[in-house]
């Protein structure tokens, strides 16, 4: 959601150097081309939020079950996105991309074309399956398309506005395809861009050579995948079977084991996933966790705000995306504010901590909204305020968590950052959808649930809920990012070449 000027690769492992033959003459196409596959893999990470009400609507599925729609595609992505580095490496870059394309195009047709809650599940996987594939290798074919240290320059410039704005225009389509059309052309759509895309990609992107000395590190990739898997599992049974069940407290335990499994196995595989030397780092291991908590937070705030605009005032789709805007404008202003002015003068040690107090003040501010609430005075003021912290952690936390690492890791790092923020987000949607059931559930306990009102109370209560622990997961951060992050202004590498974050 947001991006920063001083970084140079937001989710790829690039093992490769530029090469030093002149660069290709259609370069400026290629930027097109890949831009086009990233506007993609990012809006696809809201494009579905705003028609989730319509989808549920259409396919009977439970409040419980709705996160998985989210969840599936986030946890997908962000779990295999280190893999998806390598598997670039190791196979080509432009035929990792052309399968990414495809199978990304594929999986969005199954989605659109669901009959059933779990089939439309599945397909949201296999699209962040297919992402995790698509979005490294993009970012590695841009790295070694523009060799010139000043057209590199611009190519990423351009290539971060495409992702920091992602978001936003995944709302606004997202909202005139539900309304216009159907909800399941929010999902049709990417078979145009994968079209566009991927003639292109077949008449310009120049076969890259091998790397024979990359490894994939299979059961590095099932121990974080399974872990991961099994904490949002957990979480989100505790809304169907409690949190004494068995299959809550199983399924956190055993992700909990298997995470911990895989840190001991990335101290002994040749080619590790994630370097623990990565983390060790206080700037960045800070960072790191400011990411996944700001991730948690977010797109919370993104499922149950649309869900509270829809169903308790009634706002269009179309209203609804347009209603989140002000957010992003914040966002993006503060984002560049920080990384621009206030990072380089003050330092992280005061702006992360000030951002995720901004931030969870806005959690507490959205807990008042209730059934009669104006967007101008009630709405929109939180919001800014949201988008305004947000971009105070995300800019100089993504900064800062590839910031004084080896050549060798500059991918790893940045890939480890954008992989932070999708498991944020699963984690964190399946808690607070979690806390949300049961909320609502206890509301309606003795009361008679039948009755329309009573059912509205019952929504507000559980989005009040999910508000309250949004504003923790922020404190939580602000006391974390207070504590680690050092004092005074980070150092910068003159030399390094600016990366782009998801």
């Amino acid at each position: 959601m947001s991006r920063t000027p001083a970084d140079t690769s937001d989710i790829a492992t690039v093992s490769a150097l530029p090469s030093a033959d002149a660069p290709p003459r259609h370069r400026w196409w290629i930027l097109v081309v890949v831009g086009l596959a990233q506007l993609m893999v990012v809006l696809d990470a809201t494009i579905v939020n705003i028609a989730l009400p319509s989808a549920q609507k259409d396919l009977g599925f439970s409040d419980g079950d709705r996160q998985w729609v989210v969840t599936a595609y986030a946890l997908a992505f962000g779990s295999l996105l280190l893999l998806g580095g390598r598997i670039g490496d190791l196979f080509g870059r432009k035929m990792t991309f052309l399968v990414g394309l495809v199978g990304f195009a594929g999986t969005s047709a199954v989605g659109g074309a669901a009959t059933s809650f779990e089939m439309l599940v599945v397909a949201r996987a296999g699209q962040g399956l297919f992402g995790a594939l698509l979005a490294p290798a993009a970012l590695s074919l841009l790295t070694t398309t523009f060799t010139d240290p000043k057209e590199r320059a611009k190519a990423f410039g351009v290539f971060g506005a495409i992702a920091g704005a992602g978001g936003a225009v995944g709302l606004l389509l997202g909202g005139v395809l539900t309304e216009y059309l159907d909800w399941r052309w929010t999902l049709y759509v990417n078979l145009a861009f994968a079209a566009v895309a991927f003639v292109g990609g077949v008449l310009l992107l120049q076969r890259t050579t091998r790397d024979k000395s990359a490894s994939l590190d299979i059961p590095g990739a099932i121990l974080v995948g399974g872990g991961l898997f099994c904490l949002v599992y957990g979480f989100s049974n505790a809304e169907s079977h409690d949190w004494s069940s068995p299959q809550t407290w199983g399924f956190l335990i055993a992700g909990a084991v298997l995470l911990a499994v895989f840190t001991w196995w990335q101290t002994r595989a040749a080619h590790p996933l994630l370097p623990l030397r990565v983390l060790l780092d206080r700037n960045r291991g800070a960072s790191f966790i400011s990411v996944l908590i700001t991730g948690a937070g977010m797109f919370g705030v993104f499922l149950f705000l649309t869900y509270y605009l829809q169903r308790s005032l009634g706002y269009t789709p179309v209203k609804t995306g347009l209603a989140f805007l002000p957010m992003v404008a914040g966002l993006m202003l503060a984002s560049t504010l920080a990384s621009t002015v206030l990072i380089p003068r003050i330092g992280p040690k005061t702006i992360v901590p000030l951002g995720m107090g901004l931030a969870a003040a806005a959690m507490v501010w959205l807990t008042g909204l209730d059934l009669n609430s104006s967007y101008a005075t009630n709405i929109m003021p939180p919001l800014v305020v949201a988008g305004l912290g947000l971009g105070l952690v995300m800019a100089p936390a993504m900064s800062l968590a590839t910031a004084g690492v080896g050549a060798e890791d500059a991918g790893v790092a940045s890939a480890s950052v954008n992989t932070m923020q999708q498991v944020g987000g699963s984690l964190g949607t399946a808690l607070l959808n979690t806390l949300f059931s049961s909320a609502v559930t206890n509301y309606l306990d003795g009361k008679n649930a039948a009755d329309p009102v009573v059912q509205a109370k019952a929504g507000l209560e559980g989005y009040s809920t999910a508000y309250w622990w949004s504003a923790a997961f922020f404190a939580v951060g602000l006391v974390i990012s207070v504590v680690l992050y050092r004092r005074g202004v980070p150092t910068q590498d003159p030399d390094a070449v600016p990366v782009v974050h998801m």
